[in-house]
């Protein structure tokens, strides 16, 4: 839906501005694992293996876990910032520089080109390694004027404007668009009888 994994992470979160709705939609080892397969960011195999070995530490995954939590609560902030054309919040700003220092001294830069630091998969912890050199990439690179926040009230969805005009203004014109454009017609209809 986002268009990056870095926005999809955010997004698992549905109607995060909207309290009375809100839900977290990614709960729990194994669905943070389907997650990560779903984004690319995992084998299949590899998650599956990665599971059987954390899951006999349920201290150390429920802390790799937390760590995904805390990753996403840092970057809703700085998002809002750059789609607001803001400055990012000084305390989530300097809480992503040490996560994004902590995943460099976790990942290795194979003798390749192009120059590319690679997070492992040996541990569950890996994965916020993995979202946090994505971070990196999406905050540094083309696209950055290309992320939007959805105009539906309380979605909150940050998505990849890939539209040629670059107007694109919902996570989705089926979803939230479609309320959107319902409650306009239900205002013009109201008004005009």
């Amino acid at each position: 839906m986002g268009g990056h994994p870095v926005l999809d992470f955010v997004n698992t979160v549905a109607w995060r501005l909207d309290p009375a709705r809100t839900a977290d939609r990614v709960q729990g080892a194994e669905a943070w694992a389907r997650w990560a397969v779903a984004t690319g960011l995992l084998a299949a195999d590899r998650a599956e293996a990665l599971l059987r070995t954390e899951m006999t530490d349920s201290a150390r995954m429920e802390a790799a876990i937390a760590a995904l939590m805390d990753l996403r609560a840092i970057l809703w902030p700085v998002l809002d910032a750059l789609v607001d054309e803001e400055e990012p919040p000084a305390r989530e700003w300097e809480a992503l520089r040490r996560v994004l220092l902590l995943a460099r001294e976790r990942t290795t830069l194979p003798p390749a080109f192009p120059l590319r630091w690679q997070s492992g998969t040996d541990r569950f912890d890996d994965l916020r390694h993995a979202l946090a050199l994505r971070t990196e990439d999406l905050l540094s690179g083309d696209a950055l004027g290309r992320v939007r926040r959805c105009e539906g009230p309380g979605c909150g969805w940050f998505f990849l404007d890939r539209s040629r005009s670059g107007t694109r203004r919902w996570c989705s014109s089926q979803d939230c668009g479609n309320r959107d454009r319902a409650k306009r017609h239900y205002s013009r209809t109201r008004q005009g009888g």
